[in-house]
């Protein structure tokens, strides 16, 4: 039985060598060591030998069995790492190629904006109030003191949508807001004085052309209480244009003009130069001023606004001011074209637009 225990050895070693792929060597390993495996085969025989024969055989068939397994698994490493070196020849990777370009996303020059003046203002403990886009009449245009006949209050300038009938069955006239005064109205009526706020949102006007858009964005700030007056509102003003366009000596006036809602009106100017067709922000270095530009209308709070709202114009006063926003950020980047905020042409979003990731909050300032 040794002998056939060496030729056995030799034909179960040229079978594992022979074995080019894990399942054949697999199915090696089943015939030799498996349950119904010819070494497996050859211990159950042991039963039958004497003592001293039992464990000869018995301790040379352990030896075989044991350097069989070895030489499975020494080959099925060898197999294993073949296997390997295959797959990384077929699967190689070129490092040295350039990765695929991927597009980005850029944040709108609106949204850039709004974003900045959030951050000014609210250095300043301004806080941000919203109000819906349909509005009625007594909040587009009554409790801001326009009169009946008043121009802003007919079809050509002003959206108007279907009447909608209140609970006593009486029409209420319901229009696209037409500014955002109507958010201050809303808060001085649900919220107790003081008040320091500012509001943005769509607002709706009939009008086309590369300075109007029938949709367009604007920003109005009201500070209510018992001592605020018209040199708060100036240097309040003065302040924001010089953060917003980072000019620390931007040269400001104010003209008188008016304004339903607020008296006294002005207009605030911020001085420029239009010398060779372009536009630079600022005062000549000398200190002096070619130009003048109007940027936003503003003025104390009328004191009709006031009673509307359930204030005592005796007791309480305050100012209020109102921007378009696209009108700031052409200014501010360089943008020639209204119309070109809304045709969503990609190439000029590339162009205007800003990486999501420099966007100035208050948590990190207004600069990198």
């Amino acid at each position: 039985m040794m002998n056939d225990i060496v030729d056995l050895k030799e034909e179960i070693s040229s079978e594992i060598k022979c074995a080019n792929d894990l399942k054949t060597l697999d199915d090696v390993r089943v015939t030799v060591l498996g349950k119904k495996g010819r070494i497996t085969a050859l211990m159950k025989t042991l039963g039958q030998m004497d003592a001293e024969e039992r464990k000869t055989k018995g301790q040379a068939l352990n030896a075989l069995k044991d350097e069989i397994a070895d030489l499975i698994k020494s080959q099925e490493a060898a197999l294993k790492k073949q296997e390997l070196d295959a797959r990384l020849t077929t699967e190689t990777i070129d490092i040295s190629l350039s990765p695929r370009a991927q597009d980005k996303g850029h944040i709108h020059p609106i949204s850039q904006t709004i974003e900045e003046l959030t951050a000014i203002f609210a250095d300043m403990g301004f806080a941000v109030a919203e109000g819906p886009d349909i509005e009625d009449d007594f909040y587009n245009f009554t409790a801001l003191n326009f009169p009946p006949g008043h121009p802003a209050r007919e079809m050509q300038d002003t959206f108007f949508l279907p009447d909608d009938p209140d609970e006593q069955g009486e029409h209420i006239k319901k229009l696209l807001r037409t500014h955002t005064s109507s958010v201050q109205i809303r808060h001085m009526q649900n919220n107790q004085p003081p008040h320091k706020i500012i509001c943005f949102g769509r607002t709706y006007r009939s009008d086309y052309d590369m300075t109007h858009t029938p949709m367009f964005h604007q920003m109005e700030g009201l500070m209510i209480d018992k001592s605020t007056h018209m040199g708060h509102l100036k240097g309040c003003l003065q302040d924001f244009v010089r953060a917003f366009f980072e000019l620390d000596d931007l040269r400001v006036q104010f003209r008188p003009s008016f304004f339903p809602f607020v008296e006294p009106g002005a207009e605030m100017d911020i001085a420029c130069s239009r010398k060779d067709g372009g536009l630079k922000l600022g005062a000549n270095k000398d200190g002096s001023v070619d130009s003048w530009m109007e940027i936003l209308g503003c003025g104390m709070v009328h004191p009709n606004v006031l009673k509307n709202c359930g204030l005592d114009p005796e007791e309480y006063q305050g100012f209020a001011f109102g921007m378009g926003i696209e009108r700031m950020a052409m200014l501010k980047f360089g943008i020639p074209d209204l119309r070109t905020f809304y045709e969503s042409d990609i190439r000029w979003l590339e162009h205007y637009g800003f990486d999501p990731l420099d966007r100035p909050n208050n948590a990190t300032g207004m600069k990198k």
